[in-house]
């Protein structure tokens, strides 16, 4: 296939509301896509739509050669889907929620005690094989989804906030498994609002309010970002803010905790100004450095644009 995934205006409206306008994007085999965006921006259900399980209300896509419209349940057959939230079976072992799931998607039974093996293993669970569900950590259940899902060994994996409420530690490890398996060549579309992941796909589309607004590498993406970009703290921060908001040649002033970034055309030509709006109201200025803009400076100022 020259593409795995393909989405051609999609679009989903729920009585009043429009979920997702006229989205477009293309998925290569062996890719790990990623989509971008705060929460209510249409990540889960442009993922629900590629995966069968939401009909759109207008536009088509073709998922593993077959079209989620005329032929959905061809299409769950040869992919993988991990939700949002935990959604196995609490009273159930992992060993017995792994053997559901091969029984769920006919896995031949000469085949699943070795793959079923082989997955424990390679989450890092087989010392909980007999554990409920219900009794693993955060991160163990979202290591067992993910083995549940490749059970039938599916040609691309679509996870919806995988690491979402996960401690930094199982999301590294689940960020490892992932990487394992785009190595292997399982092609992956995966949402998340954390940009720190979506540095780690090969591609990414930033989608806001429903549309994608824009499409490429992290690299490009950054590279795109015109102008300059200054990180400082100044106390009080919000009247730092507004100050620096009113500046010719500020783009935007956004808030990184303690820390502002400001976005200028010029970084040599607005810094004198700068420091100077800021010592006329008496604002502490306690650190100022040039800086490389990150994803999330990225899409901020995409979206503002």
């Amino acid at each position: 296939m020259e593409e795995a995934v393909r989405a051609e205006g999609l679009r989903k409206v729920f009585g009043p509301v429009t979920a997702v306008e006229s989205v477009d994007l293309s998925v290569r085999p062996g890719e790990m896509f990623g989509l971008v965006g705060p929460d209510g921006a249409g990540k889960t259900t442009t993922l629900r739509m590629l995966c069968g399980i939401v009909e759109p209300t207008a536009g088509e896509a073709v998922v593993a050669g077959f079209s989620v419209r005329a032929a959905p349940e061809a299409v769950k057959r040869r992919i993988g889907y991990m939700s949002q939230r935990f959604s196995l079976y609490g009273d159930l072992t992992v060993a017995e929620n792994m053997a559901f799931f091969a029984d769920l998607y006919h896995v031949p039974a000469r085949e699943r005690p070795a793959r079923q093996k082989d997955l424990l293993e390679f989450s890092r669970l087989e010392p909980f094989a007999n554990r409920l569900a219900q009794n693993l950590s955060g991160g163990m259940k979202q290591k067992l989804a993910l083995a549940c899902t490749l059970m039938h060994t599916p040609e691309i994996l679509f996870l919806d906030e995988p690491t979402t409420g996960v401690d930094p530690v199982s999301r590294r490890d689940f960020w490892k498994i992932l990487y394992r398996l785009s190595g292997e060549g399982v092609t992956m579309v995966v949402s998340t609002p954390y940009m720190d992941e979506a540095e780690r796909c090969h591609r990414i589309a930033f989608i806001d309010r429903g549309r994608i607004i824009e499409c490429d590498t992290p690299e490009r993406l950054k590279a795109r970002m015109r102008g300059g970009l200054l990180e400082l703290i100044a106390r009080p921060q919000r009247a730092a803010k507004a100050a620096l908001s009113q500046l010719p040649g500020v783009r935007s002033v956004q808030v990184f905790g303690e820390r502002l970034h400001v976005w200028l055309d010029d970084i040599e030509r607005s810094r004198p100004s700068l420091e100077a709006a800021l010592a006329a109201e008496k604002i502490a200025l306690e650190h100022l450095r040039p800086i490389e803009p990150g994803l999330e400076d990225v899409f901020v100022s995409m979206v503002e644009r």
